[in-house]
């Protein structure tokens, strides 16, 4: 079987992103799994694992990589730093034709550039193999506590990405105990959400049934997941279904208002589609029985399904207030009456090592024996966005998108 060259990219982008594709001990394990790949760890100093781990387990570790075949990112690749003629894997995030990244799937072209994207690494049944999302639960769901105890000087957590790992995250955990009665709910059944529930759980909030969470009172802080059949309806009247809401969510409206009145704390976990009914509108802040004073926006969709999202925000300022008398955005905890927003937009990134494990066994597991094994069913030519200077037929529809 002919050798593949596989290099681990140094990433690029600004603010710097500390994730790998591979970790030292996914490189070693990697290399001992397939006879027939070499590998190579561009030098790095903001990587979260140091070239002297991976050098450690005998990785080649040098300062380029042109001499690989294929190469492995986390984030988009500066257009600068791009290599002509090779493949790539990073998440490119284009296929929406975001117009920050236009000028990368030009380059891409202009280069000659196989890009295999990530995002659309998808298995017979079109679900995901390989993605970040349960991290972003876990720190979203943390941050949203995090700012809930700041808001109210209930206590401080330290920030996630201040800790070395998920572990020293958890020893933080014991704070919360200091939470009133309240109620938090998690929207979203996906990876996200399985995060975010995860760290409730591992926190002692107690999980009750949507119908609980409704109608009853707690003398214990309490949580409830809620799926997209729990807030929306058909408008038509007929009986919910799942497939047709995700096919035509435009006849669909939502029915969260019956949550406004009873949520505290609103934990956002579930994909959203831009014809999809938001969960609530502005002009919905102001009623009497709005609730929810604290929302953690894990999906993050600037002015998307929760519309007082107007901006994302940074890891190290993870918040802002919405002021529901003016629409207006104000620096975060500056009054009670206000909304509090955390939008932090790459969350993962606040856990470095413990999402780059988790990837990296994806990566191993899902990815590399058909990247090495001449994929033979196709996963990866689905998620092939260009090839030779060419779109593929199945992402055509950028054309416009990449034109002059």
């Amino acid at each position: 079987m002919q050798k593949v060259k596989l290099g681990v990219i140094r990433e690029g982008k600004t603010p710097p992103d500390r994730r790998v594709p591979l970790t030292p001990n996914k490189c070693d394990e990697a290399l001992h799994t397939f006879p027939n790949l070499e590998l190579v760890v561009q030098s790095s100093h903001i990587r979260a694992f140091s070239d002297d781990e991976y050098q450690a387990l005998g990785i080649t570790v040098q300062p380029e990589v042109a001499d690989c075949d294929v190469l492995l990112g986390v984030k988009e690749v500066p257009v600068e730093q791009l290599i002509p003629d090779k493949t790539y894997l990073f998440f490119s995030h284009t296929i929406k034709k975001q117009p920050a990244n236009r000028e990368l799937l030009r380059q891409v072209l202009q280069k000659r550039i196989t890009l295999i994207d990530y995002e659309l690494l998808t298995n017979e049944r079109g679900e995901r193999i390989i993605a970040f999302g349960r991290w972003a639960g876990i720190v979203g769901a943390y941050n949203g506590l995090l700012t809930y105890g700041r808001k109210y000087g209930l206590y401080q957590l330290k920030p996630a990405y201040q800790c070395q790992d998920m572990e020293d995250m958890e020893e933080e955990f014991f704070k919360v105990k200091r939470l009133p009665p309240i109620k938090l709910a998690v929207t979203g059944s996906g990876r996200v959400a399985q995060g975010a529930l995860e760290v409730l759980r591992r926190m002692g909030i107690r999980q009750v049934s949507v119908y609980d969470y409704l109608y009853l009172d707690f003398n214990e802080p309490v949580f409830t997941q809620l799926r997209s059949s729990d807030y929306n309806a058909r408008r038509d009247g007929r009986v919910w279904d799942t497939p047709n809401f995700h096919q035509q969510p435009e006849e669909y409206v939502s029915t969260f208002d019956k949550f406004l009145p009873v949520t505290d704390v609103l934990i956002a976990c579930a994909y959203w589609h831009p014809a999809a009914p938001r969960l609530f509108s502005e002009a919905d802040t102001q009623r009497p029985d709005f609730r929810p004073r604290v929302i953690a926006d894990v999906t993050c969709d600037v002015n998307g399904s929760i519309p007082t999202t107007k901006r994302s925000t940074t890891i190290s300022a993870p918040a802002f207030d919405y002021d529901p008398a003016t629409g207006a955005l104000q620096p975060p905890y500056s009054a009670p009456s206000h909304l509090t927003v955390m939008a932090v937009d790459n969350l993962p990134c606040e856990l470095p090592r413990n999402a780059s494990r988790d990837f990296g066994r994806q990566l191993l597991d899902n990815v590399l024996p058909h990247l090495l094994g001449g994929d033979p069913q196709g996963i990866l030519e689905r998620a092939t966005i260009a090839r030779g200077g060419h779109l593929t037929e199945r992402y055509q529809y950028l054309q416009d998108y990449v034109a002059d």
